[in-house]
């Protein structure tokens, strides 16, 4: 006789999942091009026959795997081949935890000099985009809807703003795979969904953001230091927690259910 834990109950793939599917198909055939433009969120949403939420959840996905990319204000764009040493390097990383972690370590020494750079280097319209990316982030905070898209907005903003294209061609291969605040991403947990957390993460990019408006480069690798520092701290214990749920044993866990 069968018992409850004989049953293997296949998981259904989310609609996001099965959004991402169908994009990645049409990039790997060709149908979309290096820096095409996707379809409006509208578009989109009206093709798969999903909601927006469903759709925004795709594309943060697709963000975080490096193939697509939002701009503020303009669309999202396919990815251009960006830099084949990099791709490279970071297919060949390790494991996906270890990736979070190792990315989290060079954003520190890259982001920490692009803040500082700019803060003496921006222009009045590269700050505006830096502020924009910001204000996205809360509105999506309050709507409850994935903050991925906008915390990576908000990093290349910065990047951008030190006029030196070669940090954000590096945050454009490594920093979708180091926002694991997103309930898309694939270092995702219940913690770093939750309100308090994310609201944490917004009260740095208010410190970084204010620090870059006052030119105040010092103070704004400050923050970025702080802000990175604080990430990889909160990725480590997320890991050590799963890693003792695991080890607690079934029944255990049931024990407290």
């Amino acid at each position: 006789m069968e018992t409850v834990t004989d049953l293997k109950v296949e998981r259904r793939p989310k609609l996001s999942e099965t959004v991402v599917a169908a994009i990645r198909e049409q990039l790997q055939t060709g149908l979309m091009q290096p820096g095409q433009k996707l379809p409006t969120e509208g578009q989109l949403t009206e093709t798969f026959g999903v909601s927006r939420t469903v759709i925004r959840e795709a594309i943060a996905q697709l963000a975080a795997a490096g193939l697509v990319e939002p701009r503020q204000g303009a669309g999202v764009f396919v990815i251009e081949q960006i830099s084949t040493a990099f791709g490279a390097l970071t297919s060949e990383m390790g494991t996906k935890n270890s990736i979070a972690l190792n990315v989290l370590e060079v954003r520190l020494a890259i982001e920490i000099e692009s803040a500082g750079l700019a803060a003496t280097r921006r222009n009045a319209a590269q700050e505006a985009a830096i502020q924009e990316a910001y204000f996205e982030f809360d509105v999506l905070l309050r709507n409850g809807d994935p903050t991925g898209p906008a915390d990576l907005a908000f990093h290349r903003a910065i990047a951008s703003a030190t006029n030196n294209p070669i940090y954000v061609e590096m945050l454009d291969v490594l920093g979708r795979r180091a926002i694991p605040c997103d309930v898309t991403s694939p270092w995702s947990t219940e913690t770093s969904q939750s309100d308090e957390y994310q609201r944490g993460l917004h009260r740095e990019h208010l410190a970084i953001l204010k620090a870059i408006s006052a030119g105040d480069a010092e103070a704004a690798r400050h923050a970025m230091r702080v802000h990175l520092s604080a990430s990889q701290k909160r990725y480590l214990e997320r890991l050590q927690a799963r890693h003792g749920f695991h080890q607690s044993g079934p029944s255990k866990r049931q024990d407290r259910e």
